[in-house]
């Protein structure tokens, strides 16, 4: 009998990484799933009704390099290797470098969405090579493409993301394990419902998880979803710096750490 595959998912307690959970699910894969709150998580996947021999849940915080790199160790010693690995967890908060206490927000940023993620892969990596097979998953924000104000430490993660997994991408050449960086635009998840301003082509979890799921299946590199939040992306990029600036001007700002 064939052992079905593995996922592997980091902030499985909601939002992306949840809809991406039961998108791996409904496609017959096993789960390990990865989250600070533990209760929520295993509460959500019993309701699923699914069999107790497909998922499991692992504590660990990502921010805590030791922690997430036992939780990967915890998986391969309970259920295998994983076929795909996917860092999904990051946190999103406002910043003002005129603030002394948002440069903690800085750095707790860079912790889970950059250390957090290299921490993720880390457990599996050589693994994978041995075996000559795998996908490390990145998920990085079109926040990446460029700098939006207010917004200083989730574009810097962001843009680390995609530049740590293009790195990575090519230390992994010929040795049969894929990188994939996916960008998601905005989806309608609880860390974008406090947003400030317009968010256009807002996609559900669901669509985008089905979509992701089809781009980490066909081992794509680098995909922006939904496809129309990258061409605005990339127009964006384009602009001139003055014109940009201007454009950005009186934008609303995400939120800081305990600002209602």
């Amino acid at each position: 009998m064939t052992t079905a595959p593995l996922a592997f998912i980091t902030g499985a307690s909601s939002g992306i990484g949840q809809a991406l959970a039961a998108r791996y699910a409904a496609a017959g894969w096993r789960l390990a799933l990865v989250a600070r709150r533990t209760d929520v998580v295993e509460a959500w996947a019993r309701a699923q009704g699914w069999a107790a021999d497909r998922w499991r849940v692992y504590a660990a915080d990502v921010q805590v390099i030791d922690s997430i790199v036992a939780a990967g160790q915890h998986c391969i010693a309970e259920q295998g290797l994983p076929d795909v690995v996917i860092a999904n967890a990051g946190i999103s908060v406002g910043m003002d470098t005129a603030e002394r206490d948002d440069l903690e927000v800085l750095r707790d940023t860079l912790a889970t969405n950059n250390i957090g993620l290299a921490a993720t892969f880390h457990p599996f990596l050589s693994a994978m090579r041995a075996r000559r097979s795998g996908r490390l998953v990145g998920i990085a924000s079109v926040a990446a493409i460029r700098g939006l104000p207010g917004h200083g430490a989730y574009c810097a993660s962001k843009a680390g993301v995609v530049a740590y997994c293009e790195s990575l991408r090519g230390e992994c050449r010929g040795s049969g394990v894929d990188v994939v960086t996916l960008l998601p635009g905005y989806i309608a998840t609880p860390l974008t419902a406090g947003n400030r301003y317009p968010m256009p082509f807002l996609m559900q979890p669901e669509e985008f998880a089905d979509q992701a799921f089809r781009a980490i299946e066909a081992g794509t590199s680098y995909r922006v979803i939904p496809w129309q939040m990258g061409v605005a992306a990339k127009l964006l990029r384009l602009l001139p710096n003055p014109l940009f600036d201007r454009l950005l001007a009186g934008r609303g700002r995400k939120r800081r750490r305990g600002e209602n």
